[in-house]
């Protein structure tokens, strides 16, 4: 998968961002409304353009004054032009140029990020031709656009992917495995990155890892050779906002786009918190190959049931992953956290395994004796054979009689009996019902 590209979205109160933001990821996610200040937090979402993914920020609107929660605004926008690759400006052609749009282009300047002047409310031929005026915010060539209209946002779009060349996929026979670590700030990530780096590890190379600033580290055990992927807390470590969650988020998704396994680290010591599945579920949903790693085990005080009572617990919260191992480290100590690397290689393995349709259908065969397929107003579900398409994740398809027969816990149950034939511990299966013509 090549990795997506993140836009977010400046500029002062009641311009249009929001209704731009839901032009381009193609929903009504942010408010719209003509009242300066709706948009108070940053908003994500992700859309596509001519196949290649966008995450998109939608940020508050900036003025500058001293109002407390004008001083949030401030800080969710610096944010969000930290974690994208290019920074939309967007001003208002009935507007003109405002003294607040001057002084969001200085603080753009200090991003030394890309960024493209979009002129919105140019509904008609005479506003476009107003957005020449634009030129002296020194920001290059103004895209006028129309929010109302939806006009303008391709050409936007396809300047942003000028500035930002295609990555190539990651090749799924590439040696080299790639893995985060992701979770809530002060899960001890860091930590835990040091101390895998800092145990008996060449260390190969540093290498750019993204369109942006950070630094992969590649290293060699045993002649496997990984790469770790830098991630919330490792550069970024005593800034105000590093403390935020929708910024460990964003963070989260953009370590998870590129890793083949996602390391979901847990603080023992605060127990799991909602935004711990928030988290869990991008890398679910992107198919990723999952650990779930519980640091600052040693600070628990202990008894013989502590960890089956703690596991119990994560199996409860954490349903749609009960693919993913579990394993209680301590990045302090250095207890167990050897054990990961050779964890990672089984779930990385898994994620690529493929398997013969030959034994596959085998496997089958024995599944519809254990539990035939159902029937419904005499008509029986059929199912043919089964074949796997592709893997990273490993997905498989059955071809059966008729799809309206196929209800999710059978689908469920072929995928169980897939598990327990093979070693799909820590990655996810898809499985596609098709008829058969």
């Amino acid at each position: 998968m090549s990795q997506a590209i993140t836009i977010a979205i400046v500029g002062r109160p009641n311009v249009g961002k929001s209704t731009i933001f839901n032009r381009i990821v193609g929903d009504r996610i942010s408010i719209v409304e003509d009242i300066p200040g709706v948009t108070r937090d940053r908003i994500y979402a992700r859309g596509e353009w001519l196949g290649r993914t966008l995450n998109v920020i939608d940020t508050g609107g900036l003025e500058f004054n001293q109002a407390d929660f004008m001083t949030q605004i401030h800080m969710q926008a610096e944010i969000a032009m930290d974690e994208a690759d290019v920074i939309i400006m967007l001003t208002d052609v009935r507007d003109g140029i405002t003294k607040t749009d001057e002084m969001i282009v200085k603080m753009l300047r200090k991003t030394k990020k890309p960024v493209i002047l979009a002129v919105n409310k140019a509904d008609n031929p005479e506003q476009r031709a107003e957005i020449y005026d634009f030129y002296r915010l020194g920001l290059g060539d103004p895209y006028p656009l129309s929010g109302a209209h939806g006009l303008g946002i391709g050409d936007v779009l396809e300047h942003v992917f000028q500035l930002v060349p295609r990555e190539p996929d990651m090749a799924d026979d590439d040696e080299t495995i790639t893995f985060s670590l992701i979770g809530r700030p002060n899960v001890g990530k860091s930590s835990l990155v040091n101390t895998i780096l800092g145990e008996e590890r060449v260390i190969v190379s540093q290498v750019a890892g993204t369109t942006r600033d950070a630094i992969d580290t590649e290293f060699v055990i045993d002649e496997q050779p990984f790469r770790i992927i830098d991630t919330a807390g490792i550069r970024k470590k005593g800034k105000v906002y590093e403390k935020t969650e929708k910024y460990a988020v964003m963070r989260a998704m953009r370590a998870i786009e590129r890793s083949q396994v996602a390391l979901i680290v847990i603080n023992a010591e605060e127990g799991i918190q909602e935004q711990d599945k928030t988290i869990a579920g991008y890398a679910h949903e992107e198919g990723k190959a999952i650990i779930i790693v519980v640091n600052k085990w040693d600070a628990l005080k202990k008894d013989n049931q502590t960890m089956k009572e703690f596991e119990k617990d994560i199996r409860y919260h954490f349903q749609f992953i009960d693919y993913a191992p579990i394993v209680f480290v301590s990045a302090k100590t250095k207890q167990r956290v050897h054990q990961l690397p050779d964890l990672i290689q089984r779930v990385s393995d898994n994620h690529k395994r493929r398997v013969q349709s030959s034994v596959l259908n085998e496997v089958l065969n024995q599944a519809v004796l254990i539990n035939p397929a159902p029937s419904d107003k005499g008509r029986k579900l059929r199912v043919y054979y089964l074949t796997q398409v592709s893997t990273m994740p490993p997905t498989f398809v059955a071809f059966i009689n008729d799809k309206e027969l196929m209800h999710f816990s059978y689908e469920r149950f072929l995928s169980n009996q897939i598990r327990e034939a093979f070693d799909f511990v820590g990655t996810p299966i898809h499985m596609i019902s098709r008829e058969r013509k």
